[in-house]
């Protein structure tokens, strides 16, 4: 695979006109802050990750081409760059705060000129980086809303992993995944539904990526997506029932293959699950009450809160997918659906 040196190459793409009616809809959902509230930050997503800024990515990295014909993929940072145009499109009136950037699977070179040297005595010049992965958010942090006395913020954001793509042919359709969606702004967990997710987003080029970026925008099902999570709370689990979904969770994975086709998919795994266990005793904000009860809007929250520890590739899949687990317990609880058999 061939490499060649970062340049800044966002084309001019077609601006696509933002209705009236969808940006007031918008805003008669949610809370619009003048001065929006401070919060201390930690990292949406943690595993191997690491922060970057977009300016590390623009100056001091190279990216990857396709190798058969030397043509460029769509760099990271000009996938952060098309999302800063479309945010600026749909909320031209809000705040917005610069991208939260990170990075991981760092992939080293060195320029030709030091092709004898030791790694030790490498000049800086002489080194050379991309990265496999990147995830980004872009808050809007004055369009907020309360759910279970927990702020949550409106963001945006994507990931790009080009082990997802064959970088050994010639260029062809990339692939990125991109969200709509909320922040708990008390342990910085993402809330996304199916709705507010497009995990496999097929583009040629900017244009594409952009009209596609608005196209999922406009069409986020808020409303929906809030009364989901304002419903949450509402449910809770006894001790005995969470100890049943911890235990049927970890059996989820070894059932036989037609048995596990039949229930609903949970793409956590076993690592998650002890994270999960233990922070429902230890949490600060969402373990169990006095009498070992916990609702379900905690629950979702400690299934978001292990998801931190996910690879880039897989976190907004599994993020969208605890969601839905989340919302289909509520159904068991309210008398029927076929996510009993994880409390049963």
């Amino acid at each position: 695979m061939e490499l060649v040196p970062i340049q800044r190459e966002i084309e001019k793409v077609s601006q696509v006109p933002l209705s009236n009616e969808v940006h007031s809809s918008i805003l008669q959902q949610v809370k619009v802050l003048e001065n929006p509230l401070q919060f201390q930050q930690k990292p949406f997503i943690e595993a191997n990750t690491e922060e970057v800024q977009l300016r590390e990515l623009t100056q001091n990295c190279i990216i990857p081409v396709f190798s058969k014909d030397n043509e460029k993929t769509i760099a990271h940072q000009e996938f952060i760059e098309v999302a800063q145009e479309c945010v600026n499109s749909i909320f031209p009136s809000q705040i917005i705060n610069e991208p939260e950037i990170r990075v991981s699977h760092q992939v080293k070179g060195r320029a030709p000129s030091a092709i004898h040297k030791p790694a030790k005595e490498l000049l800086p010049h002489e080194k050379t980086q991309y990265y496999e992965r990147m995830a980004f958010i872009i808050r809007i942090p004055s369009i907020v809303e309360t759910v279970n006395g927990n702020m949550l913020s409106l963001i945006c954001g994507g990931v790009r992993a080009y082990n997802h793509e064959n970088l050994y042919t010639k260029k062809s359709i990339e692939k990125f995944k991109f969200f709509i969606g909320f922040q708990n702004m008390v342990c910085c967990n993402l809330c996304i539904s199916t709705d507010g997710f497009q995990s496999e987003m097929r583009v040629g080029n900017h244009s594409e990526l952009k009209g596609k970026m608005l196209e999922l925008m406009q069409g986020y099902a808020m409303e929906k997506h809030l009364s989901a999570m304002h419903q949450l709370p509402e449910y809770s689990l006894s001790e005995t029932q969470f100890a049943q979904l911890i235990g049927k969770a970890k059996l989820y994975h070894y059932l036989p293959k037609e048995e596990k086709g039949k229930l609903p998919n949970l793409m956590l795994t076993d690592g998650h699950m002890a994270t999960i266990a233990k922070d429902y005793y230890r949490d600060n904000s969402f373990s169990r009450d006095d009498n070992g009860n916990i609702n379900l809007w905690n629950v979702f929250n400690l299934f978001t809160s292990a998801n931190k520890a996910s690879y880039i590739d897989t976190f907004l899949d599994r993020n969208t997918n605890v969601f839905d687990f989340a919302n289909g317990l509520k159904e068991t609880i309210s008398g029927g659906s076929n996510h009993s058999w994880f409390l049963s």
